[in-house]
């Protein structure tokens, strides 16, 4: 039994070889001079299947062998390799890899609804619009109904401040001294022959209780 399990280690010894080394460190990306952890960057022997990714803090560890390439890649940035000496004489070895911003240009795409200007005019001539939507569309912006949306429509909070502060402004501004006489103001008169043809300045008749 102690012969059995002693060829057993030796086996197990040369089944790993001594090209064969634990490569492991950190990838980090420049942020503003400060290297950062990077997660989730492919890290991949080229040429094999034998690969992994970095965890949260940009850690990787693989099984790579003597002089075998090493691959960093990630979308966005340039993709970075690196051999492992064949001269290295521990059976592991570490590094910090850097990535770098890689920039893509995309050529420009403008999509068009028809395949040329003579298509869109064929078509925009063919169209026919919907009378029913046409009347309707119509009767929303006749003037009787546009006036009484005007007098229903509330200020709401926006205008009722805006409001306030000019009158608050336009007091401000005559403060401790007599407002000029508007004889002359069109506007001031424009309102006065409207308010006249409304009758605001007609005796109202007290109702009879």
């Amino acid at each position: 039994m102690l012969a059995t399990t002693q060829i057993s280690a030796q086996d197990s010894t040369s089944t790993a070889g001594p090209d064969y080394v634990q490569f492991s460190g950190r990838v980090v990306y420049d942020d503003r001079g400060e290297p950062t952890s990077f997660p989730y960057v492919n890290v991949y022997v080229k040429g094999s299947s034998r690969g992994t990714s970095t965890d949260l803090s940009g850690f990787f560890s693989l099984v790579a062998a003597r002089g075998e390439t090493v691959v960093f890649s990630y979308v966005g940035y340039q993709t970075a390799e690196y051999t492992i000496p064949e001269d290295l004489e521990s059976n592991w070895y570490t590094m910090i890899q850097t990535m770098t911003e890689d920039t893509i240009f995309l050529p420009q795409t403008v999509i068009y609804p028809w395949p040329s200007r003579e298509f869109f005019e064929i078509e925009f001539l063919a169209m026919q619009p919907d009378q029913d939507l046409q009347n309707a569309a119509e009767r929303n912006l006749s003037p009787e109904i546009l006036a009484l949306l005007d007098e229903q429509t509330l200020p709401d909070g926006d205008e009722s401040a805006d409001l306030m502060l000019r009158e608050q402004a336009k007091s401000y501004y005559y403060n401790g001294q007599v407002r000029p006489q508007r004889i002359f103001d069109a506007m001031a008169w424009k309102e006065f022959i409207q308010a006249w043809k409304r009758g605001d300045f007609k005796k109202k008749k007290k109702s009879k209780k």
